[in-house]
C-alpha cells in the first residue's frame, strides 16, 4: 500500500506540479480583521508581519502565526504599512490624510503627520537608509517627509489622477509612482526632480516594485497586466498577463522571482528575468490586495479581502 501511494503521489507531483506545491504551500492562516486587507510588510528582520484592514493594524509573529497586538488610531482605513529598514520604526498612511509612525519594538505611536495630502494616503515607503519617508495620495501627488522630525521636503507633482503606489528603488536614487492615469513616474529620490514617464498601461495602475539591484521596475495594472522596465533608459523589457486586475507586485530578496496578487482572489510566482509562470497559490476567498516576501525568501505573505492575510512556505 505504501509504495502504491508513492507511485501515486510521484506521478501527480510529475504531471501537476503546481497542485503539490499549493498543497503544501500555505502555512498560516491569520485572521482577526473586521474588513479586507489592503496591505502587508514584513519586519527587516523577517520575526514581525504587520497587516492593515479597516482602521487597524494586526502585528504577528512569523514563526507562530501568534497576534501580537493590534495598533489603532486612524480614523479611517489604512491603506499602507511599512518598516523603515533598520526595524525601529512602522508607518501607516490612511484615508484619514495622515501618516502615523509607530516605534516597532514598544509598538508606542511617535507622531502623526498631517499630509496635506486633500484625498487621502495610498501608499507609503522609507528611503534605504530610513531618512526619507514618502507617501503617495488621492490628489494625485507624492510628499517627500524627514522620518525624524516629521517636516516635509518634497512636493512631487505631474501625475492627473490618484497615486495608488509608490516604492524607493534599494540604491535609493529613484522612486517610483503608479498612478490611476495608467502611468508609471520615476523621481530623483534627492531632490524630487522628475525623470521619466512611463507609458504603455491600458488601465489604471495599482502597484510599482523594483528589483534588488535597482535596474528593473514593475507595474501592476487593472487590465491584468504586469510591465517591466528597465530603470535606466525606461524601456518596456516584456509583459506578464493575469486573468485581472493586479493589485499588488512584489520582488523576491533574490530577484529571481516576482509576486503578483489579483482580482481573479491568486498569487502567482513568476520567474523574473522570463516572465515565465512558476506557480499558482490558492486558499483566499476574495480579492488578493498586497503581497510581500520576507527578508530571507523562504515565506511569502498576501492580504486579501477575504479579511485574512495567508503565509506561504515557498523552500
Amino acid at each position: 500500500m505504501k509504495m502504491k501511494l508513492y507511485i501515486i503521489f510521484t506521478l501527480i507531483t510529475f504531471v501537476f506540479p503546481s497542485f503539490v506545491l499549493n498543497i503544501f504551500a500555505q502555512d498560516y492562516t491569520l485572521t482577526g480583521h473586521q474588513e479586507g486587507v489592503r496591505s502587508v510588510s514584513f519586519s527587516p528582520d523577517g520575526k514581525k508581519l504587520a497587516s492593515a484592514g479597516g482602521t487597524e493594524i494586526r502585528l504577528w509573529n512569523v514563526n507562530t502565526g501568534q497576534h501580537l497586538r493590534t495598533l489603532t488610531g486612524h480614523t479611517r482605513g489604512v491603506n499602507s504599512v511599512s518598516f523603515s529598514p533598520d526595524g525601529s520604526t512602522l508607518a501607516s498612511g490612511s484615508l484619514d490624510a495622515t501618516i502615523r509612525l509607530w516605534n516597532a519594538h514598544t509598538d508606542a505611536h511617535i507622531r502623526t503627520i498631517t499630509t496635506g495630502h486633500t484625498l487621502g494616503v495610498s501608499s507609503v515607503s522609507f528611503s534605504p537608509d530610513g531618512k526619507k519617508l514618502a507617501s503617495g495620495g488621492g490628489d494625485g501627488t507624492v510628499l517627500l517627509w524627514n522620518t525624524k522630525t516629521g517636516t516635509h521636503l518634497h512636493t512631487l507633482t505631474g501625475h492627473t489622477l490618484d497615486v495608488r503606489s509608490i516604492s524607493f528603488s534599494p540604491d535609493g536614487k529613484k522612486l517610483a509612482s503608479a498612478s490611476a492615469d495608467k502611468t508609471v513616474r520615476l523621481w530623483d529620490a534627492k531632490t524630487g526632480t522628475h525623470l521619466r514617464t512611463l507609458t504603455g498601461h491600458t488601465n489604471l495602475v495599482w502597484s510599482v516594485s523594483f528589483s534588488p539591484d535597482s535596474s528593473t521596475l514593475a507595474s501592476g495594472d487593472g487590465d491584468g497586466a504586469v510591465l517591466l522596465w528597465n530603470t535606466q533608459t525606461g524601456t518596456h523589457l516584456r509583459t506578464i498577463q493575469h486573468p485581472s486586475y493586479v493589485y499588488s507586485v512584489s520582488f523576491s530578496p533574490d530577484g529571481k522571482k516576482l509576486a503578483s496578487g489579483s482580482g481573479d482572489k491568486t498569487v502567482r510566482l513568476w520567474e523574473a528575468k522570463t516572465g515565465t509562470h512558476l506557480r499558482t497559490l490558492t486558499g483566499h476567498t476574495a480579492w488578493v490586495h498586497s503581497v510581500s516576501f520576507s527578508p530571507d525568501g523562504k515565506k511569502l505573505a498576501s492580504g486579501g479581502g477575504d479579511e485574512t492575510v495567508l503565509l506561504w512556505v515557498l523552500n
